[in-house]
């Protein structure tokens, strides 16, 4: 029987090099697989914990799936949707909050940066590992693509899961991490940061133009060594480069660090670029046509909710059943 593998993205800005590297790339390669069965998601109500104009989270969750579809995700082999055209998803999030205790929550780190950063600490902010674990076991999901940043948040998914089946009976797996060789991929001009739209000059967009693309990659942090090298704890900076490098190319770090030997940093930012550029020029032709065509996007989408929506009231019916709701 096929795994099931789920991934959700956030409709919150522009997709960035960290976003394809950390999710995007994987879930199109999964794609191959025939013994997975593939649910990915628009997760448009995580996107609304923070301060948002309607009319421009409409457009971003349009625009996502743009990104997605530009990028890869073929709706032939993988259901995509967006998560609250299925509405089981927040209903088994209600029935989790009830087993889900205040302290594991508030240990999670995620949100304790983004209270820091200037986020309001609502509710949905605080409560959303476990909308995420909804997210993911409506579909009795065994796999998560994920970045190296929603580990914590999985392993909260593994203990709702675990307390659910302990009380109620075996209803649930415990859905394991499929984690890429980029799991966290760090900002251009502050190694020491993960790569957001909230610091600009250093995240890499896939809709930015080659002459900024280029831009930002030359401007990018180094160090002061005079060679190329990848040590992520001494050498953040360039170890980081030379990490982009390498998931875009196919190649293993130390096969750039080999093919870079005895060239400048300028050389080698320079090559990046172009590598960047020719990566994501075919993305960015293909996004331009799907932006102007949304009925084909729109189809997509509601096509999708229609395949998941069955699969998640079966799995709701059986916990309505377990936890005695008639």
């Amino acid at each position: 029987m096929a795994k099931i593998v789920t991934s959700g993205i956030q409709p919150s800005g522009k997709m960035h090099l960290g976003n394809y590297l950390g999710m995007l790339q994987q879930a199109v390669q999964l794609q191959d697989n025939p013994n997975y069965r593939r649910f990915y998601f628009i997760v448009d109500l995580h996107s609304l914990t923070g301060r948002y104009s309607p009319k421009e989270k409409a457009k971003e969750i349009y625009e996502l799936a743009a990104d997605l579809l530009a990028g890869g995700i073929d709706p032939k082999k993988s259901t995509l949707f967006i998560q609250s055209h299925v509405r089981e998803h927040t209903e088994l999030a209600w029935i989790f909050n009830t087993i889900t205790s205040m302290g594991q929550l508030e240990r999670m780190v995620e949100y304790k940066e983004k209270v820091s950063q200037g986020i309001a600490a609502n509710v949905g902010l605080f409560d959303y590992p476990v909308l995420m674990a909804a997210d993911i076991l409506i579909y009795k999901g065994e796999l998560v693509p994920v970045g190296d940043d929603q580990r914590q948040h999985l392993e909260v998914t593994r203990d709702i899961a675990r307390t659910f089946n302990g009380r109620f009976g075996k209803t649930f797996p415990e859905p394991k991490a499929i984690l890429t060789h980029a799991p966290r991929v760090m900002s251009l001009n502050n190694a020491r940061q993960k790569m957001s739209k909230s610091l600009p000059q250093g995240c890499l967009f896939l809709t930015d133009a080659p002459k900024v693309m280029r831009e930002k990659i030359m401007r990018a942090e180094t160090d002061s060594y005079t060679e190329i090298g990848y040590d992520p704890v001494r050498r953040g900076a360039i170890s980081n480069l030379v990490m982009i490098y390498a998931e875009l190319s196919g190649l293993t770090t130390s096969q750039v660090v080999k093919m870079f030997k005895g060239v400048g940093y300028a050389e080698f930012k320079k090559e990046l670029a172009e590598l960047i550029i020719r990566t994501f020029k075919p993305f960015q032709e293909r996004r331009a046509k799907l932006v102007k065509n949304r009925s084909q996007v729109m189809k997509v989408l509601e096509k999708g909710a229609k395949s998941a929506a069955p699969i998640a009231h079966v799995t709701m019916e059986e916990v309505r059943r377990k936890v005695g709701l008639i």
